[in-house]
């Protein structure tokens, strides 16, 4: 059975309430859809990146990003009213290409499956 340290458990309560924030609580326009994938928080507990996906175009990517990083600032005081930590971290967002990755995997899967049949 593994057992999970603390960071690990602040890492996800963190991943939890952003997500939560930027669905229900931020305003901008800017910010597409937005899924959060992932959270790393540093030992610490003083930064944490915070890896999201983006449905759209690249301009729309890093257009959200940009409203993101901006915004870090709002979402970490939304933060601080939500959880009891004694540090609240701060917050950069990055874009986190898995999601594409694995559509472009199963796009060329699927290409050399028709071919071999």
């Amino acid at each position: 059975m593994k057992r999970f340290n603390r960071i690990d458990r602040v890492s996800e309560l963190i991943h939890r309430e952003v997500a939560n924030i930027i669905d229900l609580e931020l305003k901008d326009t800017r910010v597409g859809m937005v899924t959060v994938t992932g959270v790393e928080v540093s030992k610490d507990i003083r930064n944490a990146r915070v890896y999201v996906s983006v449905l759209g175009n690249s301009e729309e990517t890093a257009s959200s990003l940009a409203a993101l990083n901006n915004a870090a600032a709002f979402i970490r005081s939304r933060l601080k009213t939500k959880v009891i930590l004694r540090y609240i971290p701060a917050l950069r967002f990055y874009f986190d290409s898995s999601t594409v990755d694995g559509m472009r995997i199963d796009k060329l899967i699927d290409q050399n499956r028709n071919v071999i049949c």
